[in-house]
């Protein structure tokens, strides 16, 4: 981790969890979408939205704000571009995905996303 400009590790970690809650967040709302997409278009009223729609655009911008902290604190690894790999997962870019899906796992917090994909 390069150092941030907090100077709290503690905080940093926090963070960085939080981040990667909001990603696996994300990918569980993009799978629920793709999985139920015909079932959400037959049931959807009148809005020609699905619930998961919602869901999955409102954690994709939770996700992207929270990158928003880790790019603004410093908090990337390896010379990463954080903010901008998570807007384009969100985007449908799963190059992007797999490396901010890596750099939970390099932070230690594997366990809160899925491998990209």
């Amino acid at each position: 981790m390069s150092s941030c400009s907090s100077g709290d590790p503690a905080q940093a970690k926090e963070w960085q969890r939080d981040y990667c809650t909001k990603l696996g967040s994300w990918q569980d709302a993009r799978r629920a979408k793709a999985t139920n997409a015909a079932d959400a278009d037959a049931s959807a009223e009148g809005n020609g939205r699905s619930p998961e729609f919602d869901t999955t655009a409102s954690a994709g911008r939770a996700v992207i704000e929270a990158s928003n902290r880790l790019d603004q604190e410093g908090l990337e690894l390896d010379g990463g571009h954080i903010h901008d790999d998570t807007a384009n997962a969100v985007g449908g870019d799963t190059g992007a995905e797999e490396r901010a899906v890596s750099y939970c796992d390099s932070s230690g917090f594997e366990t809160l996303v899925d491998s990209a994909g």
